[in-house]
């Protein structure tokens, strides 16, 4: 019989975090423990607004599990039971830690991987200012990869900035949506002029079609528009890259399919994350072995992290210890 406890928690953000969409200054997260046997194993997920999840409603869902797992539901059983999305993603991770600590082995030999090594983080810097985002990049300068949230008139000013700022590091920018197609054809090749890697969801996902027809001078992710392995087919001929996140894919488990899928069919792999702690990030640091761009950023946006979070050095972030998953 497994158990289940279910709770929200908010953790302040340092200042405050905008994307196109707007600001905030908190992150609101669902933490799942599944106990059994003597063994506990967590999981943290986020909702997003912009799923048409809450807070309220993702527990919802998650405690609505609690008839199927006292009667045995498992992590493989859970993939049918609950949609891709934030409350799958919580359940399945924590199956995940509590199989791993009922075997006596790290997550990664579940699976037969070889053991995760540190992988370099883009470090996040808010929608702002020019002013303020050259002063955020003269400040983390010497971070190897920063990613510029955008959307508006004052783009190329913003990341030319950047760029002049922290002439060494490694660029890539989201738009979150907040681009048309014009805005996409006046600055892309602008973009690759200064160096930029990666364009992270240009386009509002009901116009993304127009990229299929458009230069693309800077390989284009898909973000909002990719979830789980379903939502492949639709990005093809459209996008160059796929940002897997864990909420998005509902979990581990189908991330890892998502990324083998994706990687076959030829598109470039991100590993993203929502804002959150090390406990959300830690399932996707396997996930991020060998992607191309990992931003798992979130825990140092935060005030403060959990106990045994994630190390972060020098623009690397390490794999998970045993004390906080897997």
């Amino acid at each position: 019989m497994t158990e289940l406890s279910v709770t929200s928690e908010s953790w302040p953000i340092r200042g405050s975090f905008t994307i196109s969409r707007g600001s905030k200054t908190s992150a609101e997260v669902v933490v799942v423990e599944l106990s059994a046997g003597g063994h506990v194993g967590r999981g943290e997920a986020v909702p997003y607004t912009r799923y048409g999840e809450t807070m309220a409603g993702v527990i919802a869902d998650i405690e609505a599990l609690r008839p199927r797992l006292a009667q045995g539901l498992d992590r493989q059983g859970l993939q049918q039971v609950l949609p891709a999305g934030a409350a799958r993603n919580a359940v399945d991770c924590a199956f995940w830690d509590l199989e791993a600590k009922q075997a006596g082995h790290r997550y990664w030999q579940l699976i037969g991987a070889n053991e995760p090594g540190p992988v370099v983080t883009a470090y996040t810097l808010s929608l702002d200012t020019v002013e303020v985002m050259a002063k955020a990049a003269a400040d983390n300068a010497e971070r190897p990869l920063l990613k510029l949230k955008l959307a508006g008139p004052e783009d190329m000013a913003r990341v030319a900035a950047v760029r002049e700022k922290a002439p060494l590091s490694r660029i890539i920018v989201d738009a979150n949506e907040g681009w048309s197609a014009a805005d996409y054809a006046q600055l892309a090749p602008q973009l690759a002029v200064l160096g930029v890697e990666m364009i992270e969801q240009p386009l509002p996902v009901g116009e993304d079609a127009a990229l299929a027809g458009m230069k693309r001078p800077v390989p284009v992710c898909a973000d909002e528009s990719c979830h789980d392995t379903a939502t492949l087919a639709g990005l093809r001929g459209r996008y160059d890259m796929v940002n897997i996140k864990l909420d998005k894919a509902g979990g581990l488990t189908e991330a890892l399919k998502l990324k083998q899928a994706a990687e076959a069919e030829g598109f470039g792999i991100m590993v993203g994350c929502m804002l959150a702690t090390s406990l959300a990030m830690a399932p996707a640091v396997i996930l991020a072995q060998g992607a191309p761009v990992v931003d798992l950023d979130g825990p140092l946006l935060l005030a403060e992290d959990r106990p045994d979070g994630l190390r972060f050095d020098d623009g690397l972030a390490y794999p998970p210890v045993a004390a906080l998953w897997g």
